[in-house]
């Protein structure tokens, strides 16, 4: 393989696991995460800075390496919203062509708050997370991350729930 075709085929892994820092689209869908957890009528939200502003979005990110998905939707809603939480259903899995920025497949999960963390700080670029009833959130819909936000909601509203382990891992 040529040195070319050696940087080329790490450039398309690399892009296929990590955010992006350009609007260059990826080769290949960026898995997701993400958690709805509800507490008193409420959804915990999370209000983040992304590349076209103050966006609304569950707490969400990426799988890392060896880890579950599961448990990397418990994962990212303690680093983006402090909250401790346990999955306990799939709500569903929704993918998405997004016009900039690529193909997405996100795994969503409804989950039961634990504990709060409030001297834990959010990761990098999370101004701060937020109880709002469904209401709220649907009328903040011009702000929201993506498409997912609502529609998962929407999908947790309506009872769907599979049983975690749906989810195979090896």
């Amino acid at each position: 393989m040529t040195q070319a075709a050696n940087a080329a085929q790490k450039a398309s892994i690399e892009s296929a696991n990590q955010s992006f820092a350009t609007a260059e689209q990826p080769r290949r869908p960026v898995i997701t995460v993400a958690t709805i957890a509800e507490r008193d009528g409420r959804f915990l939200v999370i209000e983040e800075h992304t590349r076209v502003g103050l966006r609304l979005n569950q707490p969400a990110g990426h799988v890392e390496v060896g880890e579950s998905i599961a448990a990397a939707a418990a994962r990212e809603t303690l680093e983006e919203a402090a909250w401790h939480v346990d999955p306990t259903a799939l709500v569903g899995v929704y993918h998405w062509q997004s016009p900039l920025y690529g193909t997405y497949v996100r795994f969503t999960f409804a989950a039961t708050p634990r504990k709060h963390d409030a001297h834990r700080p959010l990761d990098t670029g999370i101004v701060r997370a937020l109880w709002l009833t469904y209401d709220e959130i649907a009328a903040r819909r011009s702000t929201h991350r993506s498409p997912f936000v609502l529609r998962s909601l929407d999908d947790y509203r309506a009872g769907c729930r599979w049983p975690l382990g749906i989810i195979s891992g090896f």
